[in-house]
């Protein structure tokens, strides 16, 4: 009897310690190419006139459009238990669309 069902490839996903406690940001900029996204994500003090880049994660266009329905997709699950996250500014002065859109 054959089986139905398709070949279920496993992955096993590792997470080191230091990976494990992740990197606080409260700003992410997001450019792109015709060929990836570039998501940086920065964390600003109130006060402080400088940022540093925490960290830099590239994205093919097809990883980039399936990160945005995961995320959509967790924030519905999210706002069904929790309500709905408010949006506020929150940093005056700081433009939400940040970095070039390059057509390289």
């Amino acid at each position: 009897m054959q089986n139905d069902k398709p070949n279920e490839t496993q992955i096993n996903i590792q997470l080191s310690e230091e990976v494990a406690e992740g990197t606080y940001s409260n700003l992410a900029i997001i450019t792109h190419s015709n060929s990836e996204f570039i998501v940086d994500f920065v964390k600003i003090m109130p006060g402080t006139p400088k940022a540093n880049v925490k960290s830099r994660i590239i994205l093919t266009p097809q990883h980039a459009k399936r990160l945005q329905k995961a995320l959509a997709e967790n924030i519905s699950k999210f706002e069904a238990v929790h309500g709905i996250i408010k949006e506020t500014e929150g940093f005056e002065g700081i433009p939400m669309n940040l970095g070039p859109a390059a057509q390289a």
